[in-house]
């Protein structure tokens, strides 16, 4: 009996100093593959192996075994729901229910912790509002009185507010809203049962893609940020941070691969939710509507703070939070010093834009804004040229061809967000350059002041098919 308790010495000495080795470390990721701002932080990491590369191996937590659970959700409140509950120990969701994530923690007295953007915008694209494709509204102004469906305690039920308290109406008597999940909302819109749906990524360009809706709002429009970002339990946090950190490292990994190939990701992606490669490149590409975002900034900050503002609004929220606790930049910015990247140098800036070049000239475009894009059905990458002129010339040269284009992309001169050109209205000035807008009404408004005619798709096709000296 001696000699073997002798045996079993080094093993106890191990685990006095190794308290992890025999233990096994459950990593349970709450993640939203539909809402595709959040792939970074989830599908791709899932689907790439990439967790796994960055987990320790070493010092406390060598002999550890690790088991990695990955549950799929469709939006960000049943996530709060099994984090608050111990079932999940991460969850990415937006910072609408971010907030309420933090406010319900703190409810069942506990703590969660903010700790990375994975896609935002500091303008506020990547919400917005639909409407039937039928419908006679052109702005957000048209739908006083009207019925608006949108997820309850989603992001774009935060920017719907925002919008409606910017036009001077009260959300309970100018407008009827209703809680509606994307997934019933499609229905509901081409059977006339709601006059509009506001949603988050990608149903308020996925409706429009497919046919489904009209788009007459972007959340640009609002000028209120908004982000998809990374939260795990405080606790959990607390007792593994280097668990944290090889989260984050992931994210890292992820978010680097999806800037250097957004196609090639676009189409995995489109592979595993279903949603059209097309529009998750219309978030993803270079100028999509949302950056990956990693910082964070002061916008981003402030917009967790004005959506806790909203919860109380909406009476979700009777308490604040403590936003310095909250949002724990910590963990990103060890994981980013890990992966040789300079925090302070993505908080302080916005990253330069990336260089393209005209696909017919080969040459540099300097007015990214002034320029176009397609996305040809037979070609794994997406050409841009100088001008939305001269992008729907080599379209219409290429249609000749026979060939044919998955997405054609322009820029909305109202908000400077990317859009789907053959869903936009277009103005033609007195030099023949084209520009591109989200809504009719916008176009003519711009059209009355610039003497230019408001053109439809086809139409414009043909205009710079016969202006010589188009851009």
């Amino acid at each position: 009996m001696r000699i073997l308790r002798l045996w079993l010495l080094p093993t106890f000495l191990v685990a006095l100093s190794n308290p992890l080795a025999a233990e096994t470390i459950r990593i349970a990721i709450g993640v939203q593959d539909t809402t595709i701002n959040c792939a970074a932080g989830g599908l791709l990491i899932r689907e790439l192996g990439l967790l796994d590369r960055y987990l320790p191996r070493d010092g406390k937590y060598k002999g550890a075994t690790y088991d990695v659970q990955w549950r799929n959700f469709t939006s960000g409140a049943p996530i709060t729901n099994e984090m608050v509950a111990g079932k999940l120990d991460f969850g990415v969701m937006a910072d609408f229910p971010g907030a309420l994530n933090g406010v319900a923690f703190k409810k069942a007295g506990k703590r969660s912790k903010f700790i990375a953007v994975l896609s935002g915008s500091v303008r506020g694209s990547g919400n917005g509002v639909v409407v039937p494709t039928g419908s006679h509204a052109q702005s957000l102004s048209d739908l006083k009185g009207k019925t608006i469906s949108v997820p309850f305690a989603s992001t774009a039920h935060g920017m719907l507010l925002r919008a409606i308290a910017d036009l001077g109406w009260n959300p309970d008597k100018d407008v009827k809203i209703i809680a509606q999940a994307p997934e019933v909302a499609g229905s509901a819109l081409q059977s006339g049962q709601i006059d509009a749906h506001a949603d988050f990524a990608p149903f308020a360009e996925l409706f429009p893609y497919r046919g489904v809706a009209r788009k007459i709002f972007d959340g640009a429009q609002a000028g209120v940020p908004t982000f998809h970002g990374a939260l795990v339990d405080a606790e959990y946090a607390d007792r593994y941070p280097e668990v944290v950190v090889a989260y984050l490292r992931a994210v890292i990994e992820a978010t680097r691969l999806l800037t250097a190939e957004p196609e090639r990701y676009s189409e995995l992606i489109a592979k595993v939710t279903g949603v059209d490669a097309p529009v998750v490149y219309l978030f993803h590409g270079p100028f999509g509507l949302q950056t990956r975002a990693l910082a964070w900034k002061a916008e981003f900050r402030q917009d967790v703070a004005t959506s806790i503002d909203t919860l109380r609004l909406l009476k979700r929220a009777d308490t604040g939070l403590d936003l310095d606790a909250f949002i724990d930049d910590a963990f990103i910015r060890r994981a980013s010093k890990e992966a040789g990247l300079d925090y302070e140098a993505l908080l302080a800036a916005d990253a330069p834009p990336p260089v393209v070049t005209d696909a017919s000239t080969g040459q540099q475009i300097e007015d990214v804004s002034q320029s176009a894009e397609l996305w040809l059905k037979d070609e794994g990458r997406a050409r841009r040229y100088a001008s939305l002129a001269s992008a729907l010339r080599a379209l219409a040269e290429l249609e000749r061809q026979g060939r044919a284009a998955r997405a054609i992309y322009a820029f909305d001169r109202v908000s400077g967000v990317e859009i789907f050109a053959d869903r936009a209205w277009f103005v033609s000035d007195s030099n023949g350059r084209l520009s591109a807008y989200l809504s009719k009404d916008a176009a003519f408004r711009f059209g009355d002041g610039a003497n230019g005619g408001v053109l439809d798709f086809t139409e414009a096709k043909s205009k710079a098919g016969g202006v010589a000296n188009a851009r």
